[in-house]
């Protein structure tokens, strides 16, 4: 099941919402679209956009705090993913108490795990002769569900 992350409202929580090709959105802050009706749901994990990273899994977001709010207010915390691009990695980004590290970042250049000394280069991505880094456009609003 995929979900979409729901600003309630300022200085609270996000809610997640099934989402799937065929769910009313409606447009929530910053013109962000959001399932208008669909069930809340309570994710396994979370794909977290990152502006910035540091070696410890530590992100900037984009200034809210909804996303780290959220993961302290979860009850079962999520594997949370962050994408980003290596350029955006820093020496620090300075944590605040109430930040909360991603458990893996995943780059252009490949993936890191969150270990106890800070994130770990599991690898670049593999392929065959010719592969390339990204993947096909997904098209996932077309697809026709039964």
């Amino acid at each position: 099941m995929t979900a979409l992350p729901v600003v309630v409202a300022p200085r609270t929580p996000l809610a997640f919402r099934e989402w799937h090709p065929g769910i009313e959105l409606a447009k929530g802050p910053l013109d962000i679209p959001y399932p208008a009706n669909s069930s809340e749901v309570t994710p396994d994990g979370v794909l977290l956009p990152m502006n910035g990273w540091d070696q410890q899994g530590y992100r900037l977001g984009y200034g809210g705090g909804f996303f780290d709010r959220t993961l302290a207010s979860l009850k079962k915390k999520p594997v949370v993913i962050g994408v980003t691009y290596e350029m955006a990695r820093m020496e620090t980004i300075f944590p605040q108490p109430w930040d909360i590290p991603v458990d893996y970042v995943v780059t252009e250049a490949g993936v890191y795990r969150r270990d106890p000394e800070g994130l770990a280069f599991l690898g670049e991505p593999q392929g065959g002769e010719g592969s390339k880094l990204a993947s096909p456009v997904c098209y996932a609003d077309e697809v026709k569900r039964d």
